[in-house]
């Protein structure tokens, strides 16, 4: 299986991306008779062989399993060996868009170096398109064809050894884009106009300083390419959790019958008085038994009842009176917090989100132009 597809069933000779956990991955060669050790225990790929894409193995000693993941051009940039600097997926999917790549395009790489942006490339230019990629470095230009024929897009890549700094692209056909990733971008733009097409080439320029950003611009400008424009592709990671919070406690409101059922005041009675709340100064209280000294403000008790307990006992026996003590009940305010059967308060569940303190990337410029030339222009 190459990365052009997908297949439901692994088989020999297919690369699989192996995920052993948050932010832990490694890619797999299958073969029979081979076993690979890792930190979740030994993987024997006669037991992966067969099995579906995106299952669960358990590992040899039973004390840890894996995932089996198809491979895609964003999982094997996380895993690909680096035989240099890369390019992520954040900054490869800016790329694919400004350059407007599909299929049937015609792109021009150059520095292939580890092979993680022309696998994207492969891709999206896929059926009938075609990438020719040009690295300075020998040996990482036949490494790279080696991976393009393992993960079958050797018939869309060519791999070509050569300083296009020095001696150009060397191609007599027009290409829809081009894709410098160089030291010295400026010192290929000359070369790269020779291959563009004249109505409407665009060219993509990688570079980690803005003194080189500045020099490339200088030279695109000079040459007669339009619509210049950088940009600098950052991404921003959250964790994200659920907390748990309890609800504020905003005190009690009691609602009694005294509240709704007050007697009104007699302006003809001179003993009647305003019900201040206390106890054994309300209406109740000096309907009751026990005699009100309207001059000292004091209840004299029934005989055989506590002076502190006074109103207390004459609200006891106006409960009854009115038919229990239900109505004598403290509510609840709305929205207050109320107990669960244990006696615990409730909570109430809320996401939030704090940014990683550390965060995997890199300082990158893309500079991006296009070309137009007139009839009769140069």
């Amino acid at each position: 299986m190459g990365f052009l597809g997908y297949s439901d069933v692994i088989c020999d000779g297919d690369k699989a991306i192996v995920y052993l956990g948050y932010n832990s991955m490694m890619s797999l060669k299958l073969s029979h008779g081979t076993v690979t050790q890792t930190k979740r225990g030994a993987l024997r790929h006669s037991d992966i062989i067969g099995k579906k894409y995106g299952c669960r193995l358990s590992t040899l000693s039973d004390k840890g399993y894996v995932h089996l993941l198809q491979p895609t051009p964003e999982l094997w940039t996380l895993n690909l060996p680096h035989r240099t600097q890369i390019l992520y997926f954040a900054d490869i999917s800016l790329i694919t868009l400004q350059l407007e790549l599909k299929p049937g395009s015609v792109v021009v790489e150059s520095g292939t170096g580890s092979g993680s942006v022309s696998h994207a490339f492969a891709r999206t230019i896929a059926p009938n398109g075609h990438l020719h990629t040009f690295e300075f470095h020998e040996q990482r230009a036949v490494k790279a064809r080696e991976d393009f024929k393992d993960h079958g897009i050797s018939h869309l890549v060519t791999v070509a050894h050569r300083d296009v700094l020095e001696h150009g692209f060397g191609i007599d056909f027009t290409v829809d884009a081009v894709f410098l990733d160089l030291p010295c971008p400026w010192r290929a733009v000359s070369h790269a106009k020779k291959i563009l097409k004249t109505s409407g080439g665009k060219i993509c320029s990688f570079s980690p300083c803005i003194e080189q950003v500045q020099r490339t611009c200088e030279e695109l400008g000079s040459l007669g390419f339009s619509d210049i424009s950088t940009f600098e592709c950052l991404q921003r990671n959250y964790e994200h959790r659920t907390v748990i919070l309890p609800y504020p406690n905003l005190g009690t409101k009691t609602v009694s019958r005294d509240d709704s059922k007050q007697a009104s005041p007699n302006p003809d009675d001179s003993s009647s008085l305003q019900d201040t709340g206390i106890p054994g100064t309300s209406t109740e209280a000096r309907q009751g038994d026990g005699a009100t000294d309207i001059a000292s403000g004091t209840t004299t008790p029934e005989a055989g009842k506590p002076l502190d307990r006074q109103g207390e006992t004459d609200r006891e026996e106006s409960d009854r009176n009115e038919g229990g003590s239900q109505a004598k009940r403290p509510k609840l305010c709305e929205g207050a917090p109320q107990d669960n059967k244990k006696g615990n308060s409730l909570n109430y569940p809320t996401k939030c989100a704090v940014p990683w303190k550390d965060m995997p990337g890199h300082t990158g410029f893309l500079t991006f132009a296009t070309l137009y030339i007139l009839p009769g222009g140069s």
